[in-house]
């Protein structure tokens, strides 16, 4: 395969950061290839089977967190909520779809977010794009938009923290389904939506308690989960000193994380991003929005998954409300006619962004269930299979996105809009939009 770690450097690689001390990037990439993994080759095998699954129709993906993580954010309680909404979305999934679902967290690595434009200009004043806690600081100051290289090994500690408590939290039975009750929100309780969750909470502890009766026995399995971590594979010199080889396994893994996936800006067929990932041994996502073409998508299918591997490859689509009839059915149509075996997942975020009067940025919740909605519709008239979701979201009390039960307004948004870039669901938002998600026909 000509394939090493190292092999984007003679690509062209978009979408990084201009570090002023060579010298210093090169002490801290060498100081991160020395650090433990974030994960083991075995889970990263695990989630490529389940995504093979997915692939299949016997599981569901619930892939979501943060647009973009904060360094301080790495705090237990708003770990603990990322997590909790994450449960209580797949417990409603699981009840609804009747199917298991495999929860990916977007967090633990996602430190890093492309740009439009490597500068910010503000009221004359130039400086360097702040490109997330991996790379620089959000202060508009000239010492905080430096890069610092010293961040990637930052970046890495926070994630290992994150998962380091997120793997005590399963492994203690925080997400013991004969307890769904430990993941309640306090702040939601007063919810519309609260009803309708609470009766779905409780048929499945009967439904859960019926079958132990029937064993005689309590049933451990319910006890723990699977979870598992992604990123954006954006930064590369982080990607490339947590890529290893392990022992009695052939070719490379990125234990930085579970899934590393490749965004719309950086997944030119000859730039570094897939010369990257076509080498790792990891299940490896695309973003697919209206502007790619079928021959730039077969391209990425043939680079990215040569040996046509069941749970290697998933494309994310994120087409916005208004484009996804326009756009998805032929993708869908030419990657079907030539073979390939893919895991679609629906991103019903990044396609419906819009910038208010007042420079804000928002998400309509109708715009983000309208997508879904007509995703589902579209992969089942052509054939094909929606095997997940890619959210944006939160388990705090943000007014980012509007609408959704509390019909959320321009005028709120004010209120709790706490994203440096992304606009985010709120828990109560996301839960609702599993709600929609399990009634679907």
């Amino acid at each position: 395969m000509n394939w090493h770690p190292e092999s984007w450097q003679s690509r062209t690689a978009v979408q990084q950061p201009n570090y002023p001390d060579a010298a210093a990037l090169a002490r801290a990439v060498d100081d991160l290839r020395l650090l433990p993994p974030l994960v083991t080759s075995w889970e990263v095998e695990a989630l490529r089977a389940h995504f093979a699954q997915a692939q299949a129709g016997q599981r569901f993906v619930l892939q979501g967190g943060d647009c973009a993580e904060s360094f301080d954010d790495c705090r237990p309680e708003l770990i603990t909520n990322r997590l909790k909404v994450l449960l209580q979305m797949s417990l409603v999934l699981v009840h609804g779809m009747k199917t298991r679902v495999t929860r990916v967290g977007r967090f633990a690595g996602q430190y890093a977010k492309p740009r439009s434009a490597d500068d910010e200009t503000r009221d004359g004043v130039t400086l360097p794009a702040y490109r997330g806690d991996m790379v620089n600081a959000s202060p508009f100051t000239a010492a905080d938009r430096v890069p610092d290289p010293r961040r990637l090994l930052e970046a890495h500690t926070r994630s290992a923290m994150t998962i380091n408590f997120v793997r005590g939290l399963i492994d203690g039975g925080f997400a013991d389904l004969h307890h769904p009750e430990y993941w309640d929100l306090a702040w939601v309780q007063h919810s519309p939506l609260a009803a309708e969750y609470q009766a779905r909470v409780d048929a499945i502890g009967e439904s859960l308690r019926f079958m132990e009766r029937l064993a005689g026995t309590e049933l451990h399995e319910f006890n723990r989960i699977d979870f598992f971590t992604s990123h954006e594979a954006l930064l590369l010199w982080y990607e490339q000193a947590q890529t290893r080889q392990v022992p009695r396994k052939p070719g490379w893994y990125n234990l930085s994380t579970h899934f590393p996936w490749i965004g719309m800006r950086t997944a030119d067929l000859d730039g570094a991003h897939v010369e990257y990932c076509r080498g790792i041994a990891n299940p490896v996502g695309v973003k697919v929005g209206p502007s790619i073409t079928e021959d730039w998508l077969l391209g990425l299918c043939r680079t990215l998954n040569p040996d046509n591997q069941a749970g290697r490859l998933v494309l994310i689509h994120r087409m916005g409300a208004e484009k996804i009839g326009d756009h998805l059915p032929r993708l869908i149509d030419g990657v079907r006619r030539k073979g390939h075996r893919v895991l679609w997942l629906c991103d019903p975020m990044h396609g419906n962004t819009r910038t208010l009067g007042n420079g804000v940025k928002t998400r309509r919740f109708d715009d983000i269930l309208s997508e879904l909605t007509a995703a589902f519709d579209i992969h089942r008239a052509s054939g094909s299979h929606l095997g997940g979701v890619h959210l944006e979201l939160t388990g705090e009390d943000v007014t980012e996105c509007l609408g959704g039960a509390r019909e959320l307004l321009e005028q709120d948004l004010q209120r709790a809009y706490r994203s440096q870039v992304d606009p985010r669901l709120n828990y109560e938002q996301a839960l609702e939009l599993a709600l929609k998600l399990a009634a679907l026909p």
